[in-house]
């Protein structure tokens, strides 16, 4: 989704690397690369134009501060790493960090959100997914299926609301605005706290859609106003949301297809153009696919360096969390087998598109070459040759020979090179996690990892889980000391630190989205 601009950065701060000193004329030549990046993913011209005169601005009139000493010891920072927090910080202002929330009515009175656009953008299962999210933070939402014109839309609405388990109003012969007013009424009477409207579209903006989405707005006085628009029309979507803005007055923007051929140059020009935040994307055809909109994980991604905050939310999403603890510590002492490797596995294919997943990470661009597609079903073939394995051969793959490989490839339709490369990759992978157990520093070595903490740390996230650095004494965790063992209770006081910064962290973020 993001390559077009990836790459943009990326050129640019390869060009930047090993220069002790960043003049104007360096500056303008790596802006060159970050400009035609920008263009090419569809980016709006003055947002572009801004964004450069905002980074010069900054890169030409500051000092940098180039050793930095903290608990972990003294550290270098090069000019290149600065000028690419100061690329960050841009890339997050552009996009609106923490604006785009739901604001919630006062208690006792249901909260309205109306979803508007044109014709296939795709409002109506935005409004199921937005109904299965509101009610996994314990919401009780109501969907209205308002949009009366389009035909199924309705029947649609209520297949989406039976899956979601969300109950749908509706009412033949009537009106939209008096619909949605009734729904108001209904949910007050129900006591459901959110009410989502799934209004009509057309082909183009008109006149008797506008006037009919404007007596929607007055009868419920719904507090949300979100524009649904398909991400991969590029600056069609920033002119659709002023045109609806103008009209409607938005409180924010819902991207559709941001998982599809979408440059990001919508996500980027939005804020900029409209004054209106992104406050949600879509990133897949399935109801759990949608979710908010973090800037900050957008432009990470954009510059290369994954999203690690957001791929341990995903993962959280799809893992017990005990038992990931747990599996964790026998992956880094070594005690690794099938029988937990099919179970990452499991999880992985849960969290959606495997391509989605890895971009996540911060190595995804050293990993795959530019152009390179990812199979999507290597996991299917992963997990059909361990379920051919022997819960034994599962246990310990050390006794798995030349005949059980043979007849695994056979069991699982699979080659027999396929099986004996598994097996081999695998014994890698064990024996990296056994190193990385007895010397955490190693997991800072990997591309792109160190750097991307980095990032999210000078925004503040918290991310001791990751990188352990935080409230060690010096030579504990991942800092240039080197690590000592610590003792049983040792582990077990910082296992319990930081499971209670996790449960601050989640009761952090529900207090947010009910503010």
């Amino acid at each position: 989704m993001l390559e077009v601009l990836t790459k943009g950065f990326r050129s640019a701060r390869a060009k930047l690397q090993g220069k002790t000193l960043i003049g104007e004329a360096v500056i303008e030549e790596a802006l060159k690369d970050i400009r035609m990046s920008l263009l090419e993913a569809d980016v709006a011209l003055p947002v572009v134009n801004a964004f450069l005169g905002h980074v010069k601005e900054k890169a030409i009139g500051e000092v940098v501060q180039l050793a930095v000493k903290g608990k972990a010891g003294k550290r270098e920072i090069s000019p290149a790493e600065h000028f690419i927090k100061l690329c960050n910080d841009e890339l997050i202002a552009l996009m609106g960090d923490g604006e785009g929330q739901i604001t919630f009515a006062e208690k006792g009175q249901p909260t309205g959100i109306m979803l508007v656009g044109l014709h296939g953008t795709g409002k109506t299962t935005t409004a199921g997914k937005l109904a299965r999210l509101l009610k996994h933070d314990k919401h009780r939402p109501l969907l209205v299926a308002a949009d009366i014109y389009r035909p199924a839309a309705v029947d649609q609405l209520k297949v989406l609301g039976e899956r979601v388990g969300v109950p749908v109003f509706h009412r033949e012969d009537t009106s939209p605005p008096d619909l949605c007013a009734a729904a108001m009424h209904q949910a007050r009477q129900d006591k459901l706290d959110v009410v989502i409207f799934d209004t009509a579209g057309r082909l183009t903006i008109d006149q008797p859609l506008m006037e009919e989405l404007s007596g929607i707005r007055e009868r419920t006085r719904a507090g949300n106003i979100l524009l649904v628009v398909d991400a991969m029309i590029g600056q069609d979507a920033v002119r659709m949301a002023s045109e609806f803005d103008k009209r409607l007055d938005l409180t924010g923007v819902v991207l559709t297809k941001m998982d599809g051929d979408a440059r990001g140059g919508a996500a980027l020009s939005v804020k900029a153009v409209t004054g209106k935040p992104v406050t949600f994307v879509g990133m897949g055809e399935d109801l759990s696919k949608l979710e908010p909109f973090r800037p900050d994980g957008l432009a990470s991604r954009i510059l290369g360096f994954g999203d690690v905050v957001g791929l341990v939310k995903d993962f959280e999403k799809v893992v017990d969390e005990e038992k990931a603890e747990e599996d964790a510590l026998k992956i880094l002492k070594g005690e690794f087998n099938l029988y937990q490797f099919l179970d990452q596995i499991r999880s992985i294919q849960k969290m959606g598109s495997l391509r989605d997943t890895m971009e996540k990470l911060p190595f995804f661009h050293e990993m795959v070459p530019e152009g390179a597609t990812v199979d999507e079903n290597v996991l299917v073939r992963i997990e059909a040759m361990i379920n051919s394995m022997t819960p034994e051969e599962r246990t310990k793959p050390e006794v798995i020979d030349e005949n059980r490989i043979k007849r695994i490839a056979k069991g699982s339709g699979r080659k027999y090179h396929e099986v004996k490369d598994l097996l081999q990759r695998f014994g890698a992978m064990r024996e990296v996690m056994r190193r990385i157990g007895k010397q955490p520093s190693l997991l800072s070595r990997l591309p792109g990892f160190k750097q991307a903490l980095d990032l999210a740390k000078s925004r503040g996230e918290d991310v001791s889980d990751l990188m352990p650095d935080e409230g060690l004494p010096e030579g504990e965790g991942w800092g240039v000391q080197g690590p000592r063992r610590l003792s049983a209770a040792e582990k077990n006081k910082r296992r319990k630190k930081q499971k209670q910064a996790r449960k601050q962290r989640r009761k952090g973020r529900k207090g947010k989205r009910k503010k």
